[in-house]
């Protein structure tokens, strides 16, 4: 009877385990099958231009990926500076009391839907910089901000179980050394969870370049190459969500190649994530 069990739960989890894996293939070969072809029917040369003007028949997505890249990276000065001192002081600094009421809080940032978000910026951020540059507040420096927030979440959790999983051990050698307890833990405590660390940073930037309706409600989505952090700007997100709804045609196919370049990014991203996954278990 028990061995029965034993082979009816490993056939769940294997099945479970192929259903996974079958999503994500038939993802990748949807997108690949339908995406790639278009690409070579727009011309390398022509979809990786600057100018999207559909009714023309122009697809460059250049001005999107750039816009994407700007956004993320403005994302990243903004959130993994803060994100990962808040870490270190929750880790290795904060009162338990501050901790009981600061932990949750964040946490519960992390479960705010994307639309909050983008409301919260649309009514507050964009004021704020509309005020202070005395232009249209939807622009590349209101998107930065905005996507920096919301990945303080992601980097704060994961960077902070990576610095508590390190051996007290080390932290006790730094103070048995003569060291301080801020030279301790940001000399001893912080570069053994380098690997931790990195991966929090690097599934923050996933989080940043994959969002799409608070982006929407706070960059200007201009279909232009951003020059400036004071101008609007349209990520690969935002182009598809804007325009699916009444594409057809080629229209609609180079928005699926959009989703190609962008899914080659996220793999990317992935692949960057289980490197140093792997890196920080040896």
């Amino acid at each position: 009877m028990n061995g029965f069990k034993e082979k009816f739960w490993q056939a769940v989890f294997l099945l479970t385990a192929c259903v996974s894996i079958a999503a994500v293939v038939l993802i990748c070969v949807y997108l690949l099958g339908n995406g790639i072809p278009t690409i070579f029917e727009i011309g390398l040369s022509n979809f990786f231009g600057t100018t999207w003007k559909p009714s023309q028949d122009l697809y460059g997505i250049l001005p999107m990926i750039v816009g994407s890249v700007y956004a993320t990276a403005g994302a990243i000065i903004v959130g993994v500076p803060i994100g990962l001192l808040c870490a270190i002081y929750l880790a290795r600094f904060c009162p338990k009391a501050i901790y009981r009421v600061l932990k949750p809080a964040i946490d519960l940032m992390a479960g705010i839907p994307s639309i909050v978000y983008g409301f919260f910026g649309l009514m507050v951020i964009v004021p704020v910089i509309q005020d202070l540059t005395g232009t249209s507040g939807k622009n590349l420096l209101t998107a930065s901000l905005l996507l920096g927030i919301m990945i303080l979440p992601t980097i704060v959790s994961v960077a902070e179980s990576s610095l508590r999983a390190v051996p007290e051990s080390y932290y006790e050698g730094s103070l048995a050394l003569g060291a301080t307890h801020e030279r301790s833990v940001f000399a001893t405590v912080v570069p053994a969870a380098a690997s931790g660390v990195m991966s929090a940073v690097i599934l923050g930037v996933g989080r940043a370049i994959g969002e799409t309706m608070a982006v929407i409600m706070v960059a200007g989505n201009q279909a232009v190459m951003p020059t400036s952090i004071l101008k609007g700007l349209r990520t690969m997100t935002a182009n598809i969500v804007l325009e699916m709804g009444y594409a057809s045609g080629l229209h609609r196919e180079a928005l699926i190649a959009t989703g190609v370049v962008l899914f080659v990014f996220i793999l990317i991203i992935n692949i960057c994530f289980s490197l140093m996954k792997g890196r920080g278990s040896r």
